[in-house]
């Protein structure tokens, strides 16, 4: 299985490796049951392209060391096209194409309730490994700025976590109230990498 997956692009593979693993007790401040998502998220108007401004440290974004972006484009049937772009150490530019579905009640990581678009389910694994339950990687966004300027991106382990801007820079005003949100939703706004935008 492991061979299987490292023939697959190198994010693709490494995203896949940490989501079969995911299971691994994390320390809390905060009850997992506890992190919530913004009620809902036009996918609509959340298209479009985002840069990252800061995100937790991870293995499979090792890779890249400035201008990490992501473009969203929304397919017809509600799924969501993802293209995240970065510039790695020797200059040059990476890419990796992932596909993004609202998670449905009782899926691997999910029990809600009802369909929310808040809470997406991520893959950057090939189409024929969309059936593992562990490859989908929960996608939640857990704050919303209500004109779309920035997102905040995370999941219920909160093992994870991005800050997402329309814009190379995020205002002091907007990274403060993003940083005190985050401490109330149980993240250490400590352990953010800061992102090197043009």
């Amino acid at each position: 299985m492991n061979a299987l997956l490292c023939k697959m692009r190198l994010l693709g593979c490494a995203v896949a490796l940490v989501l079969l693993n995911e299971g691994a007790a994390v320390a809390q401040t905060v009850p997992l049951s506890d992190l919530k998502s913004v009620p809902s998220v036009d996918l609509a108007r959340y298209q479009g392209h985002w840069y990252q401004i800061a995100h937790y440290p991870n293995f499979f974004q090792k890779q890249c060391v400035s201008h990490t972006t992501a473009d969203y484009k929304l397919l017809e049937g509600g799924q969501v096209e993802v293209t995240n772009r970065c510039k790695t150490a020797d200059g040059s530019d990476t890419a990796a194409l992932a596909l993004a579905r609202v998670q449905q009640p009782g899926f691997f990581g999910g029990g809600l309730p009802a369909p929310s678009t808040a809470r997406l389910e991520v893959r950057f694994a090939p189409a024929w490994l969309s059936w593992l339950p562990g490859v989908w990687a929960n996608y939640w966004v857990i704050q919303l700025a209500e004109d779309y300027r920035y997102a905040v991106v995370g999941e219920p382990k909160r093992q994870y976590l991005w800050i997402l801007s329309r814009t190379p820079t995020l205002a002091a005003p907007d990274r403060a109230a993003i940083n005190a949100a985050l401490q109330q939703q149980g993240y250490d706004p400590a352990k953010l990498q800061e992102e090197p935008q043009r």
